[in-house]
C-alpha cells in the first residue's frame, strides 16, 4: 500500500529518546516511508540519529529544543520552514509520566503541563500556517491515563486529558481548510523507559506479570512498532476522512470486558 508520504516533511517532537522508544521508532518508520523527519527534542542524541539517516541517503534534520521554553519552540519551527519551506504533518509525541500528584508543588504541576500539553499547543500554533498551506494534519500521542486515571500523577493526567480535548478542538478548527487532527492512545508499551521503571521496583517481575495478564489481546504489551504503524496510517492519505478520533492501540486494555481475562484459550 502506498501511503503517499514520500517527500513530506513531518515534524515530530520527542523523537530523540533512547533506541526503542516510541518517538525514535516512529521517526525511523517515517524515514522508511520516504518522508522527511524533522526532529524536535532537547536530547542531543538527535544529532546522531540524523547522521545515521543521512549516511543511508535519507533526508532528516534535528532541532535541539527544550519544549518547555516557548521561544525555543518558535525558533525550531522557523528552522524547519527555513530548511524545507513546508510542513505537512506534526506529530506531538512528548510525554513524561512524572508522578506529580496532589502532594507535588505548584511549580512541578505547571512544569508537567508545559511539557506534556502546552508544548503540543505551541507546536501546533507555530506549524499551523504551513499545515494550512499543505492541507496537512496533526497527530497527538496520548495516554490511557487521560481516560482512566492512574493515581499520584495529577500533572500528567491533566495534561493528557487536555491533549484529548485539544485533538477534537483542532479537528473542528481544521475542517474549514480541510485539515485533520487525531490522537493515538497508548496503554502499556514496552520501551526503554518502561524497562527502567520495572527494574527499579523490588517486585518488578511480579508487577510486570500482573500488568501483562490484564492485556486482553495475546496477554502482551503493545510494541513501539505497532504504534508507529498506526501513526503512519493516521498521518497518511489512507486516513483522509478520519479526524477528531482517539485511536486506541492497546490490545484492548482500556475497553474490553475484563471477563475475557478469566477465559481459557
Amino acid at each position: 500500500m502506498d501511503l503517499k508520504l514520500k517527500g513530506k516533511v513531518v515534524v515530530i517532537s520527542g523523537a530523540a529518546g533512547h533506541r526503542g522508544s516510541i518517538g525514535e521508532v516512529m521517526m525511523r518508520a517515517i524515514a522508511r516511508e520516504g518522508a522527511i523527519p524533522a526532529i524536535i527534542d532537547r536530547n542531543a542524541r538527535g544529532f546522531g540519529y540524523v547522521e545515521e539517516l543521512q549516511a543511508e541517503g535519507i533526508d532528516a534534520a534535528f532541532f535541539q529544543t527544550d519544549v518547555t521554553q516557548p521561544d525555543q519552540i518558535k525558533v525550531a519551527v522557523d528552522g524547519v520552514v527555513a530548511k524545507y519551506g513546508r510542513i505537512d504533518v506534526l506529530i506531538n509525541n512528548v510525554g513524561v509520566n512524572d508522578g506529580v500528584g496532589l502532594d507535588g508543588s505548584y511549580e512541578d504541576f505547571m512544569y508537567s503541563l508545559r511539557l506534556n500539553m502546552v508544548s503540543y499547543f505551541l507546536l501546533a500554533k507555530h506549524c499551523l500556517p504551513q499545515l494550512k498551506a499543505a492541507k496537512g494534519n496533526i497527530l497527538n500521542i496520548g495516554s490511557k491515563v487521560g481516560y482512566t486515571g492512574q493515581g499520584n500523577t495529577s500533572g500528567y493526567a491533566a495534561a493528557k486529558g487536555g491533549v484529548l480535548a485539544l485533538t477534537r478542538e483542532w479537528a473542528v478548527d481544521f475542517v474549514k481548510w480541510g485539515g485533520r487532527s487525531n490522537a493515538i492512545i497508548i496503554a502499556e508499551s514496552w520501551t526503554p523507559a518502561y524497562d527502567t521503571w520495572i527494574n527499579s521496583l523490588p517486585n518488578g517481575a511480579e508487577k510486570l506479570k500482573g500488568i501483562v495478564e490484564k492485556i486482553p489481546l495475546e496477554n502482551r504489551m503493545t510494541t513501539p512498532e505497532e504504534i508507529a504503524n498506526t501513526a503512519l496510517f493516521l498521518i497518511s492519505d489512507c486516513a483522509s476522512h478520519t479526524t477528531g478520533q482517539h485511536v486506541f492501540c492497546d490490545g484492548g486494555y482500556v475497553h474490553l470486558d475484563r471477563s475475557l481475562l478469566t477465559q481459557a484459550p
